[in-house]
């Protein structure tokens, strides 16, 4: 993820981004350009139809409909934006969670026991490097695709990641209360936090494993199309052939706004526009080893 000052508009305006939808954009807007001349010389010259009158009405049904996909495209945005700011509120909880316990394990585990305090802290690290390659791997995105996907398979066999760390810490915990090291209420204090643990590792993979109805994004896509394709059928006896401009600078605006959705709504693919799991994995390193061990 990359932070920027919102204040600095020149900068948006005329430097160029790795998020700019328009180099990805560019080929399918002169192709859409190039259809729009078309449709506006066949109306204007060859068939001579700028006396008809049916022909120009249809800019009011394109005004309705219009209205119509900028309603969709809001909700389109919206829900987008509310699966990246859920991850980013359940890396957050990773965050408190991982501070919370290590805080705890600090209070509970005998300064001597060096040992014990080196295992938790490279659990606790291992866990969120972990789940940031787990949330990252093309292969978790598999989990409910109704296809077969042998590399999943593959991948299931070297067992639950995630759930494999907390397991491991649970086993330590047991051996440390049949040592008398800490009490079985010391374990229940700590148990909050190390469910939250998987809590989020459920949370993510539900936002990773499951997008959009195909249904609803495939017909958007191709509801824009329709639309920004027939604008020209109306609006070119008001604006003759600079309705091909125009039809390119909608197209661009439409189809970047359902670009940035795409890009949004998985926010565990490692992006400009993603969330920054890796950063913040190695910041909950750094502060679990200084609390339990005194280091970075």
């Amino acid at each position: 993820m990359q932070v920027y000052n919102a204040k600095d508009w020149l900068a948006f305006i005329f430097k160029t981004h790795k998020s700019d939808t328009v180099r990805k954009l560019w080929p399918s807007i002169l192709f859409m350009g190039l259809l729009s001349w078309l449709v506006a010389y066949l109306e204007l010259d060859y068939f001579g139809l700028a006396q008809s009158s049916a022909l120009k009405n249809t800019s009011i049904l394109h005004t309705v409909i219009g209205f119509v996909l900028s309603l969709l495209l809001v909700f389109r945005t919206n829900t987008a934006y509310d699966r990246w700011w859920e991850g980013r509120k359940m890396w957050g909880k990773l965050v408190n969670d991982s501070r919370n316990l290590s805080v705890k394990l600090h209070a509970l585990l005998p300064e001597e026991d060096r040992a014990s305090r080196i295992y938790f802290t490279n659990k606790i690290k291992l866990f969120a490097k972990v789940l940031h390659t787990h949330l990252t791997s093309e292969s978790t995105k598999y989990m409910l695709d109704e296809d077969e996907h042998p590399e999943y398979e593959e991948y299931l066999k070297a067992q639950h990641p995630p759930t494999k760390i907390v397991g491991k810490m649970y086993v330590a915990l047991q051996k440390l209360e049949r040592a008398n090291v800490i009490t079985k209420y010391d374990k229940i204090i700590l148990d909050e936090n190390l469910n939250g643990l998987l809590d989020v590792a459920g949370a993510c993979e539900r936002i990773k494993n499951t997008p959009i109805p195909i249904a609803y994004a495939v017909f958007i896509k191709k509801f824009i199309f329709v639309y920004v394709l027939t604008l020209p059928i109306g609006y070119v006896f008001t604006t003759g052939y600079f309705i091909v401009p125009l039809v390119m600078i909608i197209f661009y605006v439409l189809l970047s706004i359902e670009l940035i959705a795409e890009e949004i709504e998985d926010p565990f693919n490692g992006g400009t526009d993603d969330l920054p799991t890796a950063k913040i994995a190695e910041n909950i390193g750094k502060y679990v080893s200084n609390v339990l061990l005194g280091t970075n």
